[in-house]
C-alpha cells in the first residue's frame, strides 16, 4: 500500500518541474493519497495505463476506416471514457468531496467536471493529441485541436461537445443573467493550474464549513506542486494568523511576498507581519 511520505515526494518533485513535463493525472493520483492514505496508488496507475491503451485500441479502428478528424477524436474519448469505462459527472451528489479525489472518482466513476477533465485529457495527451483545459468559471470544459478545426467539449457531461449557445448559457448560470463569453473564457490554463483548480474545490469546501485546519492541508498540498504561486502563500498566512499560527503566518507571508509583484498585498503583508511578530518586553 502507498504511504502518505510517498505521496509529497510526488507532489514535490512535480513543484521542481515545468508544466510541460508535469504528469498532470498523476500529481492527482498523489493529492488523493494525502486524503487516503494506504491506498494502492499501483492500481491506479495501471488504470490510467489500461484509458490510454483503450483509446490507441480504439482509435487505431477508425483509421483503418479513414476517419482520424476531430470528430472522430472525440467520438473516441466518449466511447473510452463514458462508454466503456462509465465515467460520469456526479448531478446527484455534486458536493461530495470524494468528487475531487481522483482516487475515488475511479473508484465510483463519478466526479466533478474538472477531476473528470483530468482524465479526458490524460486519456487525450497520451495519444499526443493538443488538448488543454479551458479558462472557463463554474464548469470545467476541454478544448481540442486538430487539422484547424477545434472542439470544445464536456466532461461533466459525457463528453459532449459544447457550442458557443451552449457556453453562454453555462456562463450565465454560474455568472448571472448579464454574464457574456470572453476570449478569456477560451484561453487555455496549464496543467498546474487544472490541478490548483481540482484542490480549490476541496479547500473552499472546507472554509465553507469552517474547517480551517483541513484547508490548510489542502493549501500544504497546493504549496508542494506550485511553490512560485504566491497567491496560495498568502492564503495560507492569513489562514495561519486566523488560527493562532503567528509564526508559520509569518513564514508564509514572507515567502509571499518574496514571490509577488503585487504592491499593496505586499504592504498589507508586511504590516500583518509586524503585528504577528513578537514584541520585546
Amino acid at each position: 500500500m502507498s504511504t502518505r511520505a510517498e505521496a509529497l515526494e510526488i507532489l514535490t518533485r512535480a513543484g521542481t518541474q515545468p508544466d510541460e513535463a508535469l504528469d498532470m493525472a498523476g500529481t492527482a493520483l498523489a493529492l488523493g493519497l494525502l486524503d487516503q492514505p494506504g491506498a494502492d496508488l499501483p492500481a491506479y496507475r495501471a488504470h490510467l495505463a489500461m484509458l490510454a491503451r483503450d483509446m490507441a485500441d480504439r482509435h487505431a479502428a477508425a483509421i483503418d476506416t479513414g476517419t482520424d478528424g476531430l470528430t472522430a477524436r472525440i467520438a473516441t474519448l466518449r466511447a473510452v471514457l463514458t462508454g466503456r469505462h462509465g465515467y460520469a459527472g456526479d448531478h446527484d451528489t455534486y458536493d461530495d468531496l470524494q468528487n475531487a479525489n481522483l482516487l475515488r472518482v475511479i473508484d465510483r466513476r463519478r466526479g466533478l467536471p474538472v477531476a473528470l477533465g483530468i482524465l479526458y485529457l490524460h486519456a487525450a495527451r497520451a495519444m499526443g493529441w493538443d488538448a488543454a483545459g479551458l479558462n472557463f468559471p463554474g464548469h470545467f470544459l476541454v478544448r481540442l485541436d486538430h487539422g484547424g478545426e477545434r472542439a470544445i467539449i464536456d466532461p461533466f457531461n459525457g463528453g459532449a461537445p459544447r457550442t458557443a449557445a451552449d457556453l453562454r448559457e453555462l456562463l450565465k448560470a454560474s455568472g448571472g443573467a448579464g454574464a457574456e463569453l470572453r476570449p478569456s473564457h477560451y484561453a487555455a490554463v496549464s496543467p498546474r493550474d487544472v490541478l490548483l483548480r481540482l484542490q480549490n474545490n476541496l479547500k473552499l469546501r472546507h472554509l465553507s464549513s469552517g474547517d480551517v485546519p483541513r484547508a490548510l492541508e489542502i493549501l500544504a498540498g497546493m504549496v508542494l506542486f506550485a511553490p512560485t504561486e504566491p497567491g496560495l502563500w498568502r492564503e495560507t498566512g492569513l489562514l495561519e494568523a486566523h488560527a493562532g499560527h503567528n509564526a508559520e503566518a509569518i513564514v508564509a507571508l514572507e515567502r509571499f511576498i518574496a514571490l509577488s509583484d503585487n504592491a499593496p498585498q505586499k504592504h498589507q503583508a508586511a504590516l500583518m507581519i509586524q503585528q504577528l511578530r513578537p514584541r520585546p518586553h
